[in-house]
């Protein structure tokens, strides 16, 4: 991914909701199901870490990224950005003129 690809997708995602919870038990198959779910409607995700959790939002955002096969797009504070591109071009959201 480009730096201004990246950057689109950080523009982006700055208008999103946080939609993917992680707490104090870490990365279970829920969220990594919930995520998976996530990226395949929209193919850009905001996620938060609870306090309570005993990995960091990178940490988070970098195993996230290594199960489901997507990009990490930016981690700050508690909160990080997950990309993964809909391998069906009809169903895509996020770069449409590709």
């Amino acid at each position: 991914m480009t730096g201004k690809e990246r950057a689109k997708l950080r523009a982006i995602a700055n208008n999103y909701e946080t939609i993917l919870l992680v707490g104090k038990n870490g990365i279970t198959d829920e969220v990594l199901k919930q995520a998976d779910d996530a990226l395949t409607a929209r193919e850009l995700i905001k996620g938060k870490v609870h306090e309570t959790c005993e990995l960091t939002p990178r940490e988070v955002c970098g195993q996230l990224c290594d199960e489901l096969n997507a990009q990490p797009v930016q981690v700050i504070g508690t909160k990080f950005v997950i990309y993964r591109q809909n391998s069906d071009p009809d169903k895509r959201v996020v770069f449409t003129d590709e």
